[in-house]
């Protein structure tokens, strides 16, 4: 077909950073060159065995290869709910506040495909994570960028936010434990979104796929009285349990909302193959060593990586949550015109290490870089010998 066009909602959207650059990181090693990722934030640590073993046990069931309840099967509807009243102090009602999803990315598309029209605002975290940007677009709406800035302590500036004509914003995105920055949330920061929401008449949707790692209070947005009045969660087993690859994801809230939605998703998509439900909800049912040792991991790596950061000449903030540290570009870079992609291709070229520029995240991360602790301590023992040795 010689007149076949891209369909015009695609307009500015890309393919996604880390589609591209994994080809060429592969690439470079069908050529012979080992290189070491410190760019994704896929757990190398496996699930707890008796989750592989339940999907086992499920797989062999001759009962369990149909095609599964749209919403998601009883036993894992019922697993989210006690884990988030066990975990974060929150009462779902299984039937109607639960909705699975493939990853929690999968639910921002089906958010934005059934609330945003062409033309619809949605604020958005810069920096943040780029598929919320995407997914907007890719429903036509219109991405509103709030600031978030090292000077604010990564926090949006909520002041800043009441100053706008917000008559046009159907959705925003907030999302801490934030990535790309690890910035912890403050003391009252989920009721003020909750409270800034309600006034508005906004739907909020807070994305929490990083609330266990490296963290020994994990907080829900849903625990904040009125919170499912306005509010969705978002969350997800690829981090907590080192299930990315799984692709189970929650969404969680409030019930109209979580309705409108299945009705976009069950014309797309099905709910996942049940030994997989089955095998999540053993996943939910762990207790809390599975996540202290999880950490003990985590933070064993993060001297590492806070290392190779320093020695590069990065300033990097304590007390970073999740999967990543976070770090400012030397001032010294800067001044001679290097930006984060160049700083980084050039390490990639020179000594095989990737890691991520900030500016992926947004125009606000441009002056820096992300180092991911999804590696051993021995493997960044490597590439911390390779970049200085």
């Amino acid at each position: 077909m010689t007149n076949l066009k891209i369909a015009d909602r695609l307009g500015e959207v890309k393919e996604y950073y880390f589609s591209k650059k994994l080809a060429q990181i592969d690439e470079m090693r069908r050529a012979g060159f080992d290189v070491i990722n410190l760019g994704i934030g896929s757990p190398d640590l496996p699930p707890h065995p008796s989750v592989v073993e339940a999907l086992y046990r499920g797989a062999r069931d001759a009962h369990t290869h149909g095609y599964a309840n749209y919403k998601g099967e009883r036993v894992l509807l019922e697993a989210i709910a006690g884990w988030y009243g066990r975990k974060y102090g929150v009462t779902l009602d299984p039937s109607r506040e639960v909705l699975t999803l493939y990853g929690s990315k999968e639910g921002l598309t089906y958010l934005c495909q059934t609330f945003v029209n062409p033309g619809d605002q949605v604020l958005v975290p810069n920096p943040g994570y780029p598929a919320y940007a995407a997914a907007v677009r890719l429903a036509g709406g219109v991405v509103d960028n709030y600031r978030l800035t090292e000077a604010n302590g990564w926090l949006p500036d909520i002041d800043e936010l009441e100053r706008r004509d917000l008559s046009g914003v159907k959705l925003m995105f907030l999302n801490y434990p934030h990535m790309p920055t690890g910035t912890a949330p403050t003391a009252g920061l989920f009721e003020r979104f909750v409270d800034f929401a309600r006034r508005h008449d906004i739907l909020l949707v807070h994305d929490n796929p990083y609330s266990f790692i490296r963290n020994d209070a994990p907080q829900s947005l849903m625990a904040v009285p009125g919170a499912r009045e306005v509010a969705v969660e978002l969350n997800s087993l690829s981090k907590s349990q080192n299930m990315a690859g799984w692709r189970v994801g929650m969404m969680v809230g409030r019930e109209d909302v979580l309705a409108a939605v299945l009705r976009c998703k069950s014309n797309l998509n099905n709910a996942m193959f049940v030994p997989m439900q089955q095998a999540a909800a053993v996943a939910l049912g762990l207790g809390d060593e599975w996540y202290a040792e999880v950490n003990r991991t985590y933070r064993s790596r993060e001297a590492w990586a806070v290392r190779i950061l320093e020695d590069l000449g990065c300033t990097v903030r304590p007390g970073q949550m999740g999967l990543f540290e976070w770090g400012r570009l030397p001032e010294r870079v800067l001044a001679a015109g290097t930006d984060c992609y160049g700083f980084i291709d050039r390490i990639l070229e020179e000594k095989k290490v990737f890691l991520t520029p900030g500016g992926i995240f947004g125009s606000e991360g441009e002056r820096y870089v992300r180092v991911s602790l999804c590696a051993d301590e021995a493997t960044l023992q490597e590439a911390w010998a390779r970049l200085f040795k």
